[in-house]
């Protein structure tokens, strides 16, 4: 038996909520897809997690942390602590991440700010419209409203 005529025949036995219990138990094996998806997912929350872990940090151009960060320093701070590696500058980041529309954000993807083509900024969406981020010299990690309609996302997996 395939998996996809397994998968038909679960669901056309049990229903699709008990075939998505049956996977979670069974796993990958079962709907290969959906453990990818949570992964993900979990990668994302632990790195917001860890992320507003660091509130009140300082500012630091050129910081990565622990303890002090700038903009894309706490991003990939935040990211390598949850297990996955992104490149050091903002621009970097919004190139190597999966770019996705404001009405597909989830809370853990990056928001990145631009100015044209240019990305000068980046921050991880805690979720109604809010940011997690290092803004400038002067100030420390804070949750804030996203300030600007200039801002692309994306999605690390």
């Amino acid at each position: 038996m395939t998996a996809r005529t397994g998968v038909s025949t679960l669901l056309s036995r049990v229903g699709a909520t008990s075939a998505l219990t049956a996977a979670a138990v069974a796993g990958p094996a079962v709907l290969p897809g959906l453990a990818s998806q949570a992964d993900a997912a979990t990668l994302s929350i632990r790195a917001l997690d860890i992320a507003a872990s660091k509130k009140g940090s300082p500012y630091k151009y050129g910081a990565a942390g622990p303890h002090r960060f700038d903009c894309s320093g706490l991003t990939l701070y935040s990211y390598k602590r949850a297990g996955k590696k992104l490149p050091r500058t903002a621009a970097a980041q919004y190139n190597k991440s999966k770019h996705i529309s404001a009405s597909h954000r989830k809370r853990g993807d990056l928001v990145f700010f631009h100015s044209g083509r240019s990305v000068y900024h980046v921050g991880i969406y805690a979720g109604h419209g809010k940011i997690w981020h290092s803004p400038k010299a002067g100030t420390r990690v804070r949750l804030e409203k996203i300030w600007t309609h200039s801002v692309w996302y994306g999605r690390v997996s």
